[in-house]
């Protein structure tokens, strides 16, 4: 993102409809016209995820959407992504910190500890097992 233009700059240059982006979020709308520098972080956050995803990709790799920000709007992105996955067909890597977030928008969960894969399966069958799951990616 370029931080000294605003917001509808920022979708121009990233050749974005501002209403798709503005549907996805429609916290932006209002900010249309402030810089982005001068955004929260979540804001900036909901700024380009809503470009990546107005793009419409087929493959969205996303690292810890949620660092640094509050449950609040780390639920929003999160919705957004699962949103984007089941409407819309979109392949998605989160690689996330949170785990109970990250469980409840998968379908499938790795777990990888020094690069290697130690816990893998469907999402639905680790809800029950958070500790394990900290326990293999916390571990020396």
């Amino acid at each position: 993102m370029f931080m000294g233009l605003t917001v509808l700059e920022n979708l121009r240059v990233a050749r974005c409809e501002p209403e798709g982006v503005f549907g996805l979020f429609p916290a932006l709308k209002p900010l249309a016209r402030r810089r982005v520098g001068n955004l929260s972080g979540g804001e900036q956050q909901m700024l380009a995820l809503g470009r990546v995803l107005a793009r419409h990709p087929r493959l969205l790799l996303a690292d810890e959407l949620s660092l640094g920000l509050a449950p609040l709007m780390v639920n929003r992105l999160l919705d957004a992504v699962r949103d984007a996955a089941d409407t819309r067909g979109v392949g998605v890597i989160l690689v996330e910190q949170h785990v109970r977030k990250a469980l409840a928008v998968s379908d499938r969960v790795c777990v990888m500890r020094r690069g290697e894969i130690v816990l893998e399966g469907a999402a639905s069958g680790f809800v029950g097992r958070l500790s394990e799951i900290e326990t293999s990616y916390l571990s020396a």
